[in-house]
């Protein structure tokens, strides 16, 4: 067939009945939406083949250290308690208080009057002390001490055992009490020890003077003359001699010298504190002993000076005189 036969054929066919052909091309229908999602473009890997990809080899793991040796639990305990049990030994606490009374010094250095100050020595002694148990007796302690108290005498020696300021020294105690306390109690002994604390305190402090240490039965003090230091004395003495105690009076003596003491925190150390307390010792019952240094410083005219004799005891100069000193009722 002719090719001008056929494309007339094509569009009567295409044309519909009764019109013309219509020039404008028909929508396309919208395909149906598929229910099943669409296909990634790729495939997925397999699992196996990701995790091989993605997981790093493992690292050779390191050889584990070598454990150090295991120690028995309870060795440090042990060491411990050892070494408390050495210090609290009763024979090494006895030989260390027997080496401490054996060397120069104080022997009972590490009392808180004689760590009371700012020198080395006194530092040093207060950091022992904080060492030391409370609960028990240490011999480590005491041995520190007694290093200490060596330190104490070399610089006593240094200086010749004298301090630079001169003042007064005063020592009391009662004269037959320990015989006394053996059968009195301990009730009546504590009442009688107050009332005569009561008594030769107030006298020091009346007179200017300072309580230096408590002895027992007695006190040192120190005072700036010794007017002073022979006041304080002789008003102790007549206010203890007021107290009765169920029937039993005591009876104070007392020792003033005048010296150039060294000074050791709150306590005074060296020759003129011990020629003061040999005074004292040297003193009878109600009595006031004074030694000539103290004599010759005296200015209170309403006082009264005996007879002067030398003084025989240890430690103390060969040439020292002493005198018992009274109140002179004249005067009064």
């Amino acid at each position: 067939m002719p090719r001008d036969d056929r494309d007339n054929d094509e569009r009567n066919a295409l044309t519909p009945p009764g019109g013309e052909l219509d020039a404008t091309p028909a929508e396309p229908e919208p395909e149906p939406e598929s229910e099943s999602e669409p296909e990634s473009e790729s495939e997925p890997e397999s699992e196996s083949e990701s995790e091989s990809e993605s997981e790093p080899e493992p690292e050779p793991e390191p050889e584990p250290e070598a454990e150090p040796e295991a120690r028995p639990a309870g060795a440090p305990r042990n060491l411990r308690g050892a070494a408390a049990r050495l210090d609290t030994q009763p024979a090494l606490l006895e030989a260390a208080r027997k080496l401490r009374r054996r060397l120069p010094g104080d022997e009972k250095f590490g009392d808180p009057l004689s760590m009371a100050g700012d020198a080395p020595v006194e530092v040093v002694a207060r950091s022992v002390s904080a060492l030391r148990p409370v609960e028990r007796e240490s011999l480590v302690s005491e041995l520190g001490f007694a290093g200490l108290q060596l330190w104490q005498s070399l610089s006593e020696a240094a200086g010749r055992g004298r301090g630079d300021v001169e003042l007064a020294l005063l020592f009391t105690d009662l004269v037959g009490f320990s015989s006394w306390a053996l059968h009195a109690g301990d009730g009546a002994v504590l009442t009688l020890l107050r009332e005569v604390g009561k008594a030769v305190e107030s006298a020091v402090t009346a007179h200017r003077g300072r309580i230096v240490k408590r002895l027992g039965d007695g006190v040192m003090a120190s005072f700036p003359d010794s007017d002073a230091a022979v006041a304080a004395a002789l008003d102790a003495q007549a206010r203890v001699g007021e107290i009765n105690l169920d029937g039993y009076r005591p009876r104070m003596r007392a020792g003033v010298h005048w010296g150039r003491p060294r000074r050791l925190g709150g306590d005074y150390l060296g020759i003129d504190v011990n020629i003061a307390a040999r005074v004292g010792e040297a003193a009878e019952a109600d009595q006031v002993l004074v030694s000539d240094t103290a004599l010759v410083r005296l200015r209170d005219p309403g006082l009264r000076v005996g007879r002067q004799r030398r003084l025989r005891a240890e430690g103390a100069p060969g040439d020292m005189q002493v005198a018992a000193i009274t109140r002179d009722r004249r005067a009064a």
